[in-house]
């Protein structure tokens, strides 16, 4: 028989039902379990032993025992999927059966890679979210939204700690967190609405914008999942570098442990701040203010500095752009998304426009790249396009891909000191 407390506990603790695969293991003594629904292989002694070590890291880094007496990963493994929604005591992700590991296969794929960024997302949860809480989420009002401009710090903070848990268990190399790193950076630098939106208005603005996206999404808003983790990192590499590696972000995080995941004391809004203030020593508020509430982009170059790496941008590539984001209709072009300042918006073209030929030659879901790559930036072309049932011509200057893809590597010249904070940063513990 099982029993729920409350009704808050029962609905948090979804249940499988039907034919899955099961896998066990145990970590810091408490076992998991990984279930798999949906056809698959997979190399089920390797996903154990690399979520073990992750498991192992994350309950280490709060302090053991671990908040519960069991865990379970419910997988649902499909053609294309990805996605996740965590619980106090398991998580539901959905993937494509391509992103588990294979039998026999050495090397770790970037799909993998991402499925156990996945699962070490869901499972920090446990902690931040599921026990650590915004105020406002204390006690949870399910009649109504809940609104916080915490999100930042409990979504963001968790994408900081995803991909850090990975490298810091060894599951993943220095290099490849650098990379994984390098594309944040990169997905928040793509959208201009970082300039326009702090991610506490990101936040608090969750339930009317983000999780109602429209075309001008890109223009409008800022992600406070993948800015978040960028203001997790900058507050981390501040802490280390001011400290000189004494106090770090993990300090941060097992204050708000102590003090509001095991009272069940809700986070205030300034909760955040005021612990790192408290286990720093540190006066934080101009950084919280610059990080959360502003919408300038964070000095990552130097923060990077600091602990021996350079940050540098370059294009993605020697193609000319039009500035648009796209979906194949069939076998036609259709305008999803037209950004800021970019070749297509000077010229008028919108959103939902149908693109239909360049230069008199037709625009295809396979031709289009082709057209373009025969063009040189700075070249003006004639693009016919459909809006509704009209045919427009419009005369399009072509960009430059824009620089904007982040690349982080070990700097040229790196004092000693540097060196030691990026091994305490990086470093396994």
């Amino acid at each position: 028989m099982y029993r729920a407390a409350s009704y808050d506990e029962l609905i948090d603790h979804p249940v499988e039902m039907g034919e899955f695969a099961l896998y066990e293991f145990k970590a810091c003594g408490v076992p998991h379990e990984v279930v798999v629904t949906g056809r698959h292989d997979i190399d089920a002694a390797r996903l154990c032993a690399d979520l073990k070590r992750v498991c192992e890291w994350q309950i280490r880094l709060f302090g053991e025992p671990a908040p519960f007496e069991r865990y379970v990963f419910l997988v649902m493994a499909v053609g294309d999927g990805y996605g996740g929604l965590e619980h106090r005591s398991s998580t539901a992700l959905l993937c494509s059966r391509n992103d588990l590991p294979a039998p026999g296969a050495a090397a770790m794929s970037d799909a993998y890679r991402g499925f156990l960024g996945l699962c070490s997302h869901e499972y920090f949860h446990s902690w931040n979210v599921k026990r650590i809480k915004p105020a406002a989420f204390v006690p949870y009002d399910l009649r109504v939204e809940n609104y916080t401009r915490l999100l930042w710090a409990f979504e963001g903070f968790t994408s900081y700690y995803d991909d850090l848990a990975l490298v810091r268990s060894g599951v993943i190399t220095q290099d490849d967190y650098l990379k994984l790193l390098g594309k944040t950076v990169t997905q928040v630098m793509r959208g201009s609405g970082r300039l326009k939106q702090s991610v506490a208005d990101s936040s608090f603005d969750a339930w009317i914008k983000y999780y109602r996206q429209d075309e001008n999404a890109p223009n409008a808003i800022v992600s406070y999942y993948a800015k978040g983790a960028l203001v997790a990192l900058a507050l981390d590499l501040t802490l280390r570098s001011k400290s000189r590696g004494a106090v770090s972000l993990d300090d941060v995080m097992r204050r708000l442990w102590a003090d509001h995941g095991l009272s069940g004391q809700g986070v205030p809004e300034d909760g955040i701040r005021r612990a790192a203030e408290a286990v720093s020593g540190m006066k934080l508020k101009r950084f919280f203010d610059e990080a959360t509430e502003g919408t300038d982009d964070l000095p990552l170059d130097r923060l990077l500095h600091a602990v021996g790496l350079d940050l540098a941008f370059e294009a993605a590539g020697s193609t000319p752009v039009l500035g648009v984001k796209t979906a194949n209709d069939g076998d036609n072009v259709k305008l999803t998304q037209v950004l800021d300042h970019g070749a297509a918006q000077r010229a008028g073209l919108s959103a939902g426009d149908v693109l239909v030929a360049l230069d008199n030659l037709r625009i295809t879901a396979s031709s289009l790249d082709t057209l373009l790559k025969r063009r040189n930036a700075g070249d003006e072309v004639k693009i016919h396009a459909f809006r509704r049932d009209e045919l427009m011509k419009f005369r399009v200057r072509l960009d430059a891909p824009p620089v904007d893809q982040a690349k982080i590597g070990p700097a040229v010249r790196a004092s000693a000191a540097a060196k030691e904070l990026l091994k305490q940063w990086l470093g396994r513990g």
